[in-house]
């Protein structure tokens, strides 16, 4: 089978890296298109993939400049598909759905997102999108007749321990000590439906640094351009190897999702402090069900503070979260051996889900 990926995000490419390396061994001829974002071809260059860059100056972050960058990407994915015929089109992308339906060709599209956090996204790729494969706790909103749902979540495709095993050693190549360290992360929140979030500022940082610091290190990983007084706290990691740095770190704090989920996922405590808390439902799920980590809104600044006092004074931490995260493992599945499973066996694996309710279909 012929089968594209289009990846917009680095956690695009750790979504589907694991998939694609079990569909290549199987013998499937994989295509992966990229746009330039952040390290993401960093990222496919380092781990050996080949790819196809077709929109190499990336976008511009307004409207106009998304809609100009929109139309490019599809017209060269349009013409990629004609030129290399895939029977399959994956991704979280406006474009595979609008090619899809262009071309006759079945798209899946791969979100978790709820569709009112993403609207535009939502309206642009859902109406022509063939599926929509989504966590169970995922709204997708009026499209729900094309939702495809199971009982995990995106990070668990590259974190869930059948994929990762975290490496102590990779941690001492950078810091060289046993002294315990924090992590703090910047996201950039200027994507289109960032408009009108807000995070972590300046002052608040540097109330949370002073927190941290009486109890070890304190690192900062951003998106963002810093204040200079931060810099002292920056590192620069080969991005290949900044989830062996989450998993050891005391407490992650930031206003980013996806960090904040990965946190969880390896029960590492989180606390995402930005104007999204409340409106994702599998964040939510991973703060309130599992106890995983906690979202604090950006009107509850007092309340942030209190509770990075309480974690720093919690005792045996560690241990009551991964305990945790046991619970959560236990009741999640294998994302990427389910995603392998769901496109090898497409579209017969849709009727094996349905005809499953209880999901005790054999995707291994």
């Amino acid at each position: 089978m012929k089968i594209l990926f289009d990846l917009g995000h680095p956690a695009h490419f750790h979504l589907f890296k694991n998939v694609i390396r079990s569909l290549n061994k199987k013998s499937h001829q994989t295509f992966i298109l990229i746009k330039k974002k952040d390290v993401l071809e960093e990222l496919l260059k380092k781990s050996g993939f080949e790819y196809q860059n077709i929109l190499p100056n990336g976008r511009k972050d307004f409207m106009i400049g998304i809609a100009i960058a929109q139309f490019k990407k599809v017209f060269s994915m349009l013409k990629f598909c004609l030129n290399n015929k895939p029977e399959i089109l994956i991704g979280t992308s406006i474009a595979i759905s609008h090619v899809g339906k262009l071309l006759g060709i079945p798209s899946i599209n791969v979100n978790e997102d709820d569709a009112s956090v993403v609207p535009w996204y939502a309206k642009l790729a859902y109406p022509w999108a063939t599926n929509i494969l989504a966590p169970e706790v995922c709204s997708v909103g009026k499209w729900i007749d094309k939702k495809i749902e199971y009982s995990s979540y995106h990070e668990l495709a590259y974190l869930h321990p059948n994929h990762f095993t975290p490496n102590k050693s990779i941690v001492d190549k950078y810091f060289h000590e046993t002294e315990k360290y924090f992590l703090v992360r910047f996201a950039k929140l200027t994507a289109h439906h960032d408009y009108g979030i807000t995070g972590i500022n300046n002052d608040i940082a540097y109330q949370i640094i002073s927190l941290l610091l009486p109890y070890g290190k304190v690192y900062i990983t951003s998106e963002r351009t810093l204040n200079s007084d931060f810099e002292k706290y920056r590192i620069d990691i080969n991005p290949i190897e900044m989830h062996h740095i989450l998993a050891f770190a005391e407490i992650f704090i930031g206003d980013s999702q996806t960090m904040a989920a990965e946190a969880a996922v390896l029960g590492v405590p989180f606390i995402r402090f930005n104007d999204f808390v409340g409106r994702i439902s599998y964040l939510d799920e991973l703060e309130n069900k599992y106890q995983l980590g906690y979202g604090i809104k950006t009107d509850k600044v007092d309340l942030l503070y209190k509770k990075v006092e309480e974690l720093l004074q919690m005792p045996n931490k560690g241990k009551v979260f991964q305990k945790r995260r046991k619970k959560m493992l236990s009741e999640k599945i294998d994302y990427a051996s389910f995603l392998t499973w769901f496109i090898e066996n497409y579209p017969q694996s849709i009727k094996v889900m349905k005809n499953n309710p209880n999901k005790q279909y054999n995707f291994r």
